[in-house]
């Protein structure tokens, strides 16, 4: 396969370069659409009991309340003078009026205390914005553009899940901006630095693009199919970028490598393919085996970097494996052009300092390796005390209107429906089952009022209806409010979700539990549920591959001990910035507890990376293994070979991921500086030490598989023409 590719570069190179500029086109126009597809949102099972709830709530009762507009009086007077009432009035017949919003309830029209602060200075209109999740999210934009700001001597803020909805997406699309303007410039003066030539350094970004439009087409495509988040734009600039100039720079580094030696254009070019191809296509499988498993969880935040990292991954492999040679081909030695003053001869690809420690390493294996081990275990221990969540308004700033409005609920409100406990039956319910049922949940701890159509219960006292509770019953179904004045997904906050679950509904019937915090227990409880199957596809199909690729058992179990350490140590780290807040008044966050979707997604993305670099080096190691070299020779040089390669690609990714550091949003901060700091673990200390180490502790074993595996091994394994271990003769390293 690998020769066929190198003789379509040599004979048809300018051919494959014009197809591939149109294909980049019609990607590019296609890909540009990709934006007005994806959505926001994404964090819930659509099978868990609050979807479900929310569902019927939506169906039946107009759906729940997901805007807060805080409402302040301009004179001081409170909002119970005669002006800031009629404004307030005006403002809630507006909102009413408005045909893309349900359900408005307000303390001008209601009466209710909880609708009004402590002080008397401020009050809540609640709404319900409806539309699938496109359509709400711009309704809500619309309506909140419309309503907030000064209105008649009031001050309106907009608040609620759709606010935060509305302003997430918007500020990750600014932090994106800034990322890629950091990212960009700065990973093209590094590649110019490493290959000491601005030709071969554009080479890489070349491909690096490629990958990107490629899949922004893809996300397009799949975006018109089915539910896709738009923060699987992040994750496709970032991992296109990197994983292309990994690639090319594999691809490049080797072919340099090879003209350096002396060998002509065509014969550098073969070498090149049959060995870096082979690599790269063993270490894309492994990427997109570690991604695939994304694909097992139901919520599409987490299915959507499985499109879009699949898809990036097999378009930068792809690229690197026919348009990389085919401007090899064409440029020839020109791929040295450009080379700058200091750089008088084209750069080694050998790194003397990698090989001569993994001399040492190999020599005290023990010695060296226990510290690194030790202090990747210290790392990793903050996950001892690790706790999850789902995002919400603290991920955004300060200074974020809809964070400024949570802050105001929870701090001079006594609670409101927006982030009460929702529960609707599936059918319909007597008047005296409906009140014993609500008697019982209002005497629950954390409850401090539960709302039906048949009156309000606080502490298992009961007061009659009034003209809101009638619009929580229908001769079908009955909805039931429980206002809570606990912090919103607190550890209190879950429990009353599980205590109100564990409340024998009425006779006949099933009591579906929804809001906030209910969802924030379900997503936990769907992600932990799949967490054992991701992981064993992961691990499974991780073995696989290495285990065509090497042909031995040992050295996947190997690989994915070493890549277990490495990333408990880089989500470690994160525990103890993010969670128990080091650094947050330098990064400028709020610490909460873990996003478990973005930690499963980081979990991925970061291993499938580290095998990246596990392939890198175990090719070359293989290369020389298979060519006669004991274990330790192999290893020193094969290490000395790749060094610079793994170093070079390995800083250039970080530095993609790096950039979201600057994000304003804290789990795309999270992200970025974990997927780059497990990158830096892996390809420094797991690469540079442990692997040694491992190898020499192995020794010969590190290469066995069973007879009927190798057997196996033999007809499946894709090799580069490499001899047999029958064929094989000593040779000189």
């Amino acid at each position: 396969m690998f020769d066929r590719i190198a003789e379509l570069a040599l004979h048809r190179g300018r051919l494959v370069l014009t197809l591939t500029v149109v294909a980049v086109v019609a990607m590019g126009a296609i890909g540009f659409g990709a934006f007005g597809k994806l959505l926001g949102g994404g964090f819930e099972d659509p099978s868990a009991p609050s979807a479900r709830a929310q569902e019927l709530i939506d169906e039946k009762f107009g759906g729940e309340s997901n805007l807060v507009l805080l409402v302040r009086a301009d004179d001081g007077a409170g909002i119970g003078s005669p002006a800031a009432e009629h404004a307030g009035r005006a403002l809630t017949s507006e909102l009413k009026g408005e045909p893309t919003v349900a359900n408005v309830i307000s303390y001008w029209d209601s009466g209710t205390s909880a609708l009004t602060s402590r002080d008397g200075k401020e009050a809540l209109v609640l709404a319900h914005v409806n539309g699938d999740d496109t359509e709400q999210g711009d309704n809500a934009s619309a309506i909140i553009d419309e309503y907030t700001g000064d209105r008649n001597g009031l001050t309106v803020q907009a608040g609620g899940a759709a606010a935060v909805g509305d302003e997430v997406p918007t500020q990750v699309a600014k932090d994106l901006a800034v990322a890629e303007m950091i990212a960009v410039p700065l990973i093209l003066i590094l590649l110019v630095i490493a290959f000491g030539s601005i030709v071969a350094a554009l080479l890489p970004l070349v491909i690096g693009l490629i990958a990107i439009v490629g899949t922004f087409a893809e996300l397009y495509v799949l975006g018109s199919l089915t539910s896709v988040s738009v923060f699987s734009i992040n994750l496709t600039t970032a991992l296109g970028l990197g994983l292309g100039i990994d690639y090319a720079l594999l691809m490049i580094s080797r072919f340099r490598e090879h003209l350096a030696e002396g060998a002509d254009v065509p014969e550098a070019l073969r070498h090149t393919v049959r060995t870096a191809g082979r690599t790269i296509t063993f270490s894309a499988a492994t990427v997109a085996a570690a991604l695939a498993a994304l694909l097992v969880f139901p919520q599409f935040f987490l299915r959507s970097f499985a499109y879009a990292g699949i898809g990036v991954v097999a378009i930068a492999a792809v690229s690197a494996l026919l348009v990389v040679p085919a401007l090899l081909a064409v440029l020839g030695h020109r791929v040295n052009n450009g080379r700058l003053p200091w750089a008088k001869t084209v750069r080694s690809a050998d790194a003397p300092l990698w090989g001569r420690l993994a001399r040492t390493v190999m020599r005290r294996p023990a010695l060296t390796a226990l510290p690194v081990l030790g202090i990747l275990l210290l790392a990793a221990s903050p996950l001892l005390g690790v706790i999850f969540g789902t995002p919400d308004e603290r991920v955004l700033p300060e200074s974020a209107q809809s964070r400024q409005v949570a802050t105001a609920v929870q701090r001079d409100f006594t609670g409101s429906d927006e982030s009460a406990v929702q529960i609707v039956t599936t059918g319909p319910v007597a008047p005296a089952e409906l009140r014993s049922y609500a008697t019982d949940i209002s005497r629950l701890d954390g409850a401090v009022r539960v709302e039906t159509s048949a009156g309000t219960f606080s502490d298992g006292r009961s007061a009659p209806p009034g003209p809101a509770n009638a619009a929580l019953g229908r001769p079908d179904a009955q909805r039931i409010t429980v206002v809570t004045d606990l912090t919103p997904k607190s550890g209190e906050a879950q429990d009353l979700v599980k205590d109100v679950r564990a409340v024998d509904p009425p006779a006949g019937t099933q009591a579906l539990v929804g809001g906030t915090d209910a969802r924030l227990v379900d997503s936990k409880d769907s992600i932990a549920d799949r967490l054992p199957a991701a992981i064993g596809l992961v691990a499974g199909s991780t073995f696989v591959i290495l285990f065509l690729f090497t042909g031995s058992v040992v050295q996947p179990l190997r690989a994915l001990v070493l890549n277990a350490i490495s990333l408990t140590a880089a989500i470690g780290v994160m525990v103890w910035i993010f969670q128990d807040g080091h650094l947050a008044s330098l990064l400028g966050f709020t610490p909460q507890p873990m996003d478990t979707s973005m930690t499963v997604l980081m979990f991925c993305i970061a291993f499938g990376l580290s095998m990246d670099y596990e392939v890198f080096v175990t090719s070359r190691i293989k290369e020389l293994h298979d060519a006669g070299a004991d274990t330790e020779t192999a290893v020193t040089s094969g290490l000395s070979h790749t060094g610079r390669i793994v170093t070079m690609a390995a800083g250039l990714l970080a530095v993609s991921f790096f950039a979201f550091g600057t994000a304003h949003v804290s789990f795309i901060q999270m992200f970025g500086l974990g997927s780059g700091l497990a990158i830096l673990i892996d390809a420094v200390a797991v690469r540079g030490v442990l692997v040694p180490a491992a190898m020499r502790l192995l020794g010969r074993t590190a290469w066995y598989a069973p007879r009927p595996l190798r057997a196996v091994h033999g007809r499946l394994g894709l090799t580069d023409g490499a001899p047999t271990e029958e064929e094989r003769t000593p040779a000189k390293v």
